[in-house]
């Protein structure tokens, strides 16, 4: 019987072990931290050996293959000398991709991935489709190959989970944008991200389709360096396309083969620039797996906003809190200042990920009063808008950020939480910072 070491006990690391378990595979599951309740009571229900808090080597180097949870880099140690034995080591995805025969629905990028695999979900299942939701978003992909049928997933995958990729295939493969970010990840080197993301479209062939923003010039610049087999798809807000979406006076027009599908841009549920790409890609999406014009109009036209991604909180004494906790990079922030429209207060900070700050200096100026630094070492945010923006102030948690915003605001002002990097200084995930947020926003 071959042995399986998953590494890491979280949502992705416990689906693994489950399917692994399944398929008749000795498992065993180890985690340097300490295991959350939900998942520790999991692996028991499913009679899975498991340590937290410790990798013992003996119970992990005797692996004939390890499945390496996304947040865990390769320069662990412990990842380290699992490859200095020669053992394989995969991602989750690789794993639940063996078993799984499935049409396989794969978005990737920076930003708008989420956005886009849920409006792609949501698609489907207005189609009637059966249709399963996983990858970085929902339940873990492996999980739910263990336990459920699915005819298509809808898989959203951040870079890391990506990297374990090598027999893994998509059938519709989407590459939203590629900015920089995770660069702490990749040796601080652009090249290194972007053909992350690139796997995406390994063993791709003519029969599968490509979607990809020909409006980013990282994008275009790579894919102009290699092979792409699929058939290519881009979506543009610049120009008209022969095959693929684009923007035509007010009107988003998308055409695939023989077919043609468009739509008003005010009909969309989604607005702001950004997510006409994103509405742009889900339905071409939707386009090559056949799905109706009018449940693609209908789809996109009823379609919720995802929690943490410019979420309107509520609005108090005329001043709007929105919730954007899942700008965790500068491009992402970037696009939430350049949708508002009335002055705003920002609150920004977090951990950083190699962040250059400088693109939001003319936004900055034009749109913000006062920025509010939530963060444990705001020094760099500072130093990029002293000078620029009228008031910075600092705080160490979201009550203390949202009571300050209170006092500093005035009818018809924007309170933003839109951090521009990671949370983990303050909070546990962008989700917690969100929901703090939130929390206090009501208690106001």
């Amino acid at each position: 019987m071959s042995r399986i070491v998953v590494l890491g006990g979280g949502e992705s690391g416990v689906g693994s072990a489950v399917l692994a378990k399944v398929k008749g595979f000795d498992v065993f599951l180890s985690d340097m931290g300490k295991l959350s309740e939900k998942y520790s009571a999991m692996l028991k229900e499913w009679d899975i050996p498991f340590e937290q808090g410790q990798h013992t080597e003996d119970l992990i180097l005797n692996a004939d293959e390890v499945i390496k949870s996304p947040g865990i880099p390769e320069t662990a140690p412990m990842v380290q000398k699992v490859l200095d034995k020669g053992i394989g080591v995969i991602s989750e995805i690789e794993f639940a991709g063996r078993y799984d025969s499935a049409k396989k629905v794969c978005i990737t990028g920076s930003n708008g991935k989420t956005t886009t695999t849920s409006l792609i979900y949501h698609l489907l299942q207005q189609a009637g489709l059966n249709v399963g939701l996983g990858g970085n978003i929902g339940k873990s992909y492996a999980y739910q190959v263990a336990t459920e049928q699915h005819d298509i997933y809808v898989l959203e995958l951040s870079s890391f989970q990506l990297d374990n990729v090598y027999d893994f295939k998509a059938d519709i493969a989407i590459i939203t944008n590629i900015t920089p970010d995770h660069l702490d990840r990749y040796g601080y080197n652009m090249e290194n991200y972007v053909k992350s993301k690139f796997r995406i479209t390994r063993n791709m062939s003519s029969e599968d389709c490509f979607i990809f923003c020909s409006d980013d010039e990282i994008t275009i610049n790579h894919l102009n360096k290699i092979v792409v087999q699929a058939q290519k798809l881009p979506f543009t807000q610049k120009n008209e396309v022969e095959q693929g979406a684009f923007v035509k006076e007010d009107r988003m027009i998308v055409r695939y083969k023989e077919q043609e599908c468009d739509m008003y841009l005010q009909e969309l549920a989604l607005g702001g620039k950004h997510n006409v790409y994103n509405s742009m890609a889900a339905a071409l999406a939707a386009k090559a797996m056949d799905i109706d014009n009018q449940v693609i109009r209908d789809g996109l036209a009823t379609f919720q906003a995802v929690e943490h991604r410019l979420e309107n909180v509520l609005s108090i004494r005329e001043v709007l809190y929105i919730n954007d906790s899942k700008a965790t990079n500068v491009d992402a922030a970037w696009y939430a200042l350049e949708c508002q429209t009335r002055p705003v207060i920002w609150i920004v900070g977090g951990t950083d990920k190699g962040n250059d700050y400088s693109t939001l200096v003319d936004l900055a100026r034009e749109k913000v009063k006062a920025i509010i630094c939530m963060g444990l070492d705001n020094a760099k945010i500072h130093a990029a808008f002293e000078g620029v923006v009228p008031q910075m102030h600092d705080v160490t948690s979201a009550q203390d950020a949202v009571k300050l915003a209170d006092s500093l605001a005035v009818a018809g002002d924007v309170v933003l939480l839109s951090p521009c990097c990671a949370s983990f200084d303050l909070f546990k995930n962008y989700e917690d910072r969100g929901r703090q947020f939130k929390e206090a926003v009501r208690n106001l």
